[in-house]
């Protein structure tokens, strides 16, 4: 049965002759996109789809357009990229005119954000049922209630086969991203890698939230048995997902949150997690998903005859990802919120080998850590990237953020020192030696050190001084290794530890540049040190 809204596309500008499917539910849902030849099910029930070469964002085709509204807001630079109100114009319309020959589209109503009073209502318009599938899961779905007086305050469509034209659109290839806050449209085409769509609602709160003093955040976020919230903050591949889905802790959500005074909301009523080579034994939550009517497999390979889906194959890509309700995770919470929270952890996937598997943060070293959001490119999360390296993605989100970093750093710094929260660095990437030399950092390992830093048992261990970074980091904690808490101990060769680690310190002095007049002096001395004498 179809959801209709008092607000028609005609009463948006939109005139097209395509049957209208409204607000569809699962079931429907699934049944189209086989109908359409869209994708397959699989033996235990999810839907397996596959998006084509664009297996992953299409980063560099990405536009904002440059307005009178964004002029002065928006942090212009590679990131943020102008699209001129023309140019839009002219995307826009052919846009439009496309729709009008659809002979089928589908359109949700939505929510992003949990929390009333700041969530924004999203019309999502596909060509694709999956990908109205997709973004039905990825967002918040309204009561049935809510949907005949659903008034859109942003509207997205998505056409996967539109052929953006550089010449016309201004834009870099056929592919396109075009944002346009204004008018408060968004248009994606030229690709089937469905994340654009959720990663756009995540740019709207992005540059809506912070006026109204919300910090909003591309993080993971939990509770614990004594209701202590902690946030995790990570790119794609440093372990989001994989450490807030804990069987012990009450999961908010995964990818996007929002700080405010009462609550910490998630931005979304769905999970998006990395497949390949998922394991029932390492991450049993998620694993479960894959044999769930509901679930969403991109690019996952799967025999046609038996339908048995393999996880470890990444032929088709590297980036194979999952889509689910919130709910599939067995110790989701009901409402997606929970307390302000106690612990922060900044997760980076070090290709380097050089920093520990934890450390504590002071205040200010918390706001250069945020500013700096250093990590590794996973392959497989952009076009391009094949294998780990190294990168700064400040406030480890930087794709996602209009506005300049300092807002949103200044906006943690000061719930930091509001809350009184304890801030910490994990290290989910490699020990023993830099990428393609040492090996990925143990999940039990790093499982064992959250608990303990989370429960608050680690505060009680001994602590050394980093002699590079300037942290606190444990000497002995109970169940680890104590070799593995010491980088340099875990290199067979010590001066080559040095050496790579003095590299590393003198990349986040030189990419901290461009933020050292838009923070306090405290937060420009937690710099890491570079000098080789450091560690003698």
């Amino acid at each position: 049965m179809q959801a209709y809204s008092s607000t028609s596309l005609e009463d948006q500008g939109i005139i097209t002759g395509a049957e209208l499917n409204w607000n569809l539910g699962t079931g429907p849902l699934v049944e189209a996109a086989i109908r359409n030849g869209e994708g397959i099910l699989a033996k235990d029930g999810p839907l397996v789809v596959e998006t084509g070469k664009h297996t992953g964002r299409s980063a560099s085709d990405k536009f904002i357009v440059r307005d009178a509204e964004t002029e002065n807001t928006v942090w212009w630079g590679k990131t943020n990229v102008p699209m001129s109100p023309e140019h839009f114009a002219a995307l826009k319309a052919d846009f439009l005119a496309e729709l009008a020959h659809k002979d089928k589209l589908y359109v949700a109503d939505l929510y992003g954000g949990s929390q009333p009073e700041y969530r924004v209502k999203v019309r999502v318009i596909n060509q694709f049922a999956w990908h109205n599938l997709f973004i039905r899961t990825l967002l918040v779905r309204p009561e049935a209630s809510e949907l005949a007086d659903f008034a859109p305050e942003y509207t997205i469509i998505d056409l996967p086969y539109f052929k953006a034209d550089p010449a016309r659109h201004g834009c870099r290839s056929e592919t396109v991203i075009a944002v346009n806050f204004s008018e408060k449209l968004i248009l994606i085409g030229g690709t089937r890698y469905a994340g654009e769509m959720k990663k756009s609602v995540f740019g709207i709160l992005n540059y809506l939230l912070p006026e109204k003093g919300v910090m909003p955040m591309h993080c993971s976020a939990n509770i614990g048995p004594k209701g202590d919230t902690a946030i995790f903050f990570g790119l794609s591949g440093t372990g989001k997902t994989t450490l807030s889905a804990d069987a012990s802790r009450t999961l908010i959500g995964d990818d996007e949150h929002g700080w405010s005074d009462t609550a910490v909301f998630n931005f979304e009523g769905g999970c998006y997690a990395k497949m390949i080579k998922l394991s029932a034994e390492a991450e049993p939550e998620i694993y479960a998903t894959t044999k769930r009517f509901g679930t969403v497999l991109e690019n996952v390979v799967i025999d046609p005859v038996t339908r048995e889906i393999d996880l470890d194959d990444n032929s088709l890509a590297e980036n194979s990802r999952g889509s689910y309700p919130i709910d599939f995770i067995p110790n989701a919470s009901e409402d997606n919120l929970g307390p302000v929270p106690k612990n922060i952890i900044f997760l980076t996937a070090d290709a380097y080998g050089v920093l520990p598997p934890i450390a504590r943060l002071t205040p200010d070293q918390a706001m250069y850590h945020f500013l700096s959001g250093y990590t590794a490119r996973v392959a497989g999360t952009e076009i391009g990237v094949t294998e780990p390296s190294a990168t700064f993605s400040t406030c480890f989100g930087a794709p996602f953020m209009p506005r300049h970093p300092s807002v949103y750093g200044n906006l943690l710094k000061e719930r930091i020192h509001k809350g009184g929260v304890t801030c910490w660095l994990v290290n989910t990437g490699w020990t023993g030696g830099k990428y393609g030399v040492g090996s990925r950092m143990p999940i039990k390992v790093t499982r064992a050190l959250l608990n303990a830093a989370l429960d608050g048992s680690l505060n009680g261990v001994q602590f050394r001084r980093d002699p590079f970074f300037g942290f606190e980091v444990p000497v002995s904690v109970s169940g680890v290794d104590d070799q593995i808490l010491d980088p340099r101990a875990t290199w067979s060769d010590k001066a080559a530890y040095d050496e790579t680690a003095a590299k590393l310190v003198q990349q986040f002095v030189d990419n901290f540049a461009q933020f050292a007049e838009h923070v306090d002096e405290s937060v420009r001395d937690a710099a890491p040190v570079a000098t080789l004498a450091a560690a003698e």
